[in-house]
């Protein structure tokens, strides 16, 4: 049996563009088959994550998330990718955890952003200057390559390294005046507390909040959730998982319906924008149903290289 193990080497044949056609195509299949599994030890969490789609196959996924990682300077994200054949169920291939993950999540933020964000969008926020952070610069930079980018971060020192790294991206001192000034705003943090305030959006804004992704989790207030149209990646993957969508339904704030669209969606052209003044909130859950399209994406473009 042949596997493929696929390391970030394979990066140089990847493009945000491919990724998106490779979502868009992903959800006109049946619909995924899609299984988390959540342990925890105090702060520790152990997420499996499984996906099958038919005509793609199959993957597991585990995350072990050590929020202590980084002050020992080990990685807070460590896991592995595992491909499997839809065929006869055999694995395909061993693919770089940290790739996928990169690809998967920014990804997913991106295709959002491409169908709710104003084509117009001249200036991007980015909340967060770690990992993901990075990821959002490139994937955000690719479809809006002449926008002004902000950065905002608790330790003002990594925003000052991460604006030096990308041209055309300063450093955002203050949150608020940050947010208020930003025509798009990606949040990509491990708060479990909300740090973005609703009523610092203005009308036109799309909001796209990545970080929360336990029960216990929110970016986002409840003005923000009140004042904005609701969209997320997966419904299966956020309704009843993630307390950025779940809280605010447990305590009737939003209902179900509320939640627009999900990526399924995308065809029947639910999720978009109605007017240039309406407020867009996007809900990156990650379900294991992209990180199967992604690592496919990835698997057939090192195939093909």
């Amino acid at each position: 049996m042949s596997i493929d193990i696929i390391g970030p080497e394979a990066e140089a044949h990847l493009d945000w563009h491919g990724l998106m056609e490779a979502f868009r195509e992903g959800h006109r299949l049946p619909k995924a088959e899609i299984g988390d599994t959540l342990l925890y030890r105090g702060e520790d969490t152990l997420l499996s994550r499984a996906a099958w789609i038919d005509g793609v196959g199959s993957l597991v996924k585990t995350a072990n998330i050590f929020p202590g990682n980084p002050g020992i300077g080990k990685p807070l994200i460590l896991g592995a990718v595992n491909v499997y054949s839809d065929m006869d169920g055999s694995l395909l291939a061993l693919v770089d955890f940290e790739l996928v993950t990169k690809w998967k999540t920014a990804g997913g933020s991106l295709l959002g952003a491409m169908q709710l964000a104003r084509e117009d969008s001249e200036t991007i926020l980015i909340v967060g200057a770690g990992a993901v952070g990075h990821s959002l610069r490139q994937a955000y930079g690719a479809l809006f390559p002449d926008a002004r980018f902000l950065i905002w971060n608790r330790t003002i020192s990594k925003a000052e390294e991460f604006a030096a790294t990308y041209p055309g991206t300063e450093v955002a001192a203050d949150l608020e005046t940050a947010v208020r000034r930003a025509d798009i705003v990606t949040s990509a943090t491990m708060v479990t507390e909300p740090i973005l305030n609703g009523e610092w959006f203005q009308p036109g804004q799309h909001i796209d909040i990545i970080g929360a992704y336990r029960p216990d989790m929110r970016e986002v207030n409840d003005a923000a959730i009140t004042r904005s149209s609701i969209h997320v990646d997966s419904r299966d993957t956020t309704i009843g998982h993630i307390g950025e969508i779940q809280n605010p339904i447990d305590r009737g704030l939003i209902s179900e319906a509320d939640i627009l669209s999900d990526f399924y969606d995308l065809d029947a052209g639910r999720m978009t924008r109605h007017s240039q003044d309406e407020i867009t909130l996007f809900k990156n859950g990650g379900g294991a149903h992209l990180d199967l399209m992604t690592s496919r994406y990835i698997l057939d473009a090192w195939q093909a290289r």
